[in-house]
């Protein structure tokens, strides 16, 4: 259950996907390409190299033209709550890079 958890790490790990981690310790890789054609705010990650972007900003994943996912939905998704945009939720150690 989401607690106004925060992310506190981001790992690009390829194609559209980022490992999230949560100052609570959950963590685990999201797909985000299901988010590119939402709108036009996310029309920019299209190109991976602008998608390679984003920083932690308000506590959740950002990019520079202002899109962000909501830390509750990012939170949801990687304990099990959409599976269809869930890549994996394995620990991997110490492979994390905090962006802050």
């Amino acid at each position: 259950m989401w607690n106004l958890n925060e992310v506190s790490e981001i790992n690009y790990r390829g194609g559209y996907v980022y490992r999230i981690a949560f100052d609570d310790g959950l963590e685990g890789e999201i797909d985000f390409s299901d988010y590119i054609g939402r709108g036009p705010i996310f029309e920019p990650l299209r190109d991976i190299e602008y998608f390679k972007m984003a920083t932690i900003e308000g506590g959740t994943i950002a990019w520079p033209n202002g899109a962000d996912v909501a830390p509750e939905t990012l939170y949801e998704k990687l304990e099990g709550g959409n599976k269809g945009m869930l890549a994996d939720t394995k620990p991997r150690g110490d492979d994390m890079v905090v962006l802050s």
